[in-house]
């Protein structure tokens, strides 16, 4: 595969706009998550500092978007030097990976809340969730700090790649697929577990219970859709490259393949401020009440417009009156 002549001019038209896209709604969206965090919801829960380093992962993520969007601009041509290409592409893996695990660990909190409400894990302080969130950070960093102690930088056809996952990168490509592949199976059983538990009992609070079940929902399709394409082609390329048979149409075809889909998984960090409006009432009251602020003056502004209009209106008559 690596022996093929590759040329990005189809990734060069199709990628930038998804990830100035996922960038800005990224940053907008998990800028003003975390910032409900910190100013309006009060007191935290234990699942309110795994919902904010979530929040976190993703605007970190979002930061180093608009890097890959010029190295994809410039058709696969990276300007910014070694060192800068190594930080790049930690903070896309090591976001990646804590977006990942974060959303692994609501799932598994509201699994133990639900199926296990009299569980130990579920009278967690505050502050040793933070330390929960602290060893998940460090378990994160220790998975992707390999990206960092290797050169990603390589020549081709007068352009300089800037990519981590290549052939040669074994335990990248492990880490990734098996991240994915633990993950994926934990957040469908405590899903599945959740839901069933959910349905069996008889509760008064009918609402509440529809927005965990839909906060369920929307986590686990919104993993499946982000993460499930990238791993297929991944472990595609995988094959392919250990069958040792080189077919350089069907390899150009499953690289452009992975380069779509790994852009996918960044849609993850876009989509993922839907899970803080289904899992906080508060976000709602304050989506809500921004909403209808925006509104206010919106119809401030045209009433304003209107009535400038009909002042000036009223001006030219009284001036055709009275000459």
């Amino acid at each position: 595969m690596d022996s093929c002549v590759f040329e990005g001019k189809l990734l060069s038209r199709v990628l930038p706009p998804l990830l100035l896209l996922e960038c800005v709604l990224g940053i907008l969206g998990n800028g003003l998550a975390l910032w409900i965090f910190c100013v309006h919801v009060k007191p935290w829960k234990s699942s309110t500092v795994l919902l904010f380093n979530l929040a976190l992962a993703d605007f970190l993520l979002n930061v180093a978007l608009p890097f890959r969007a010029s190295y994809y601009i410039s058709g696969m041509d990276w300007i910014f030097g070694e060192e800068f290409c190594r930080i790049c592409l930690f903070m896309l893996a090591m976001n990646r990976s804590g977006s990942i695990v974060f959303l692994m660990a609501i799932a598994v909190d509201r699994y133990l809340r639900v199926v296990h409400p009299h569980h130990p894990l579920n009278s967690l302080s505050v502050s040793r969730t933070v330390g929960v969130a602290c060893a998940l950070w460090t378990l994160t960093i220790s998975l992707t700090a390999h990206v960092l102690s290797v050169p990603h930088q390589s020549e081709a056809r007068n352009a300089t790649r800037c990519e981590s996952f290549t052939i040669s990168s074994t335990w990248h490509n492990l880490e990734f697929l098996l991240l994915f592949s633990v993950s994926l199976g934990i957040i469908v059983f405590c899903t599945v577990r959740t839901v069933l538990e959910l349905r069996q009992r008889n509760l008064d609070k009918p609402q509440k219970i529809k927005r965990v079940l839909w906060c369920l929902t929307v986590v686990v399709v919104m993993f499946v859709v982000c993460f499930l394409p990238s791993n297929v082609t991944c472990l595609m390329m995988w094959v392919q490259a250990l069958r040792g048979i080189t077919d350089c149409r069907n390899d150009r075809t499953l690289v452009q393949a992975f380069h779509i889909s790994i852009s996918l998984t960044y849609l993850n960090s876009m989509l993922d401020p839907i899970i803080y409006y289904f899992s906080s009432p508060t976000f709602k009251r304050v989506y809500k009440r921004m909403l209808r602020s925006s509104l206010r003056k919106k119809e401030e502004q045209m009433y304003e417009w209107i009535r400038a209009g009909c002042q000036r209106g009223s001006d030219l008559q009284l001036r055709d009156l009275h000459p």
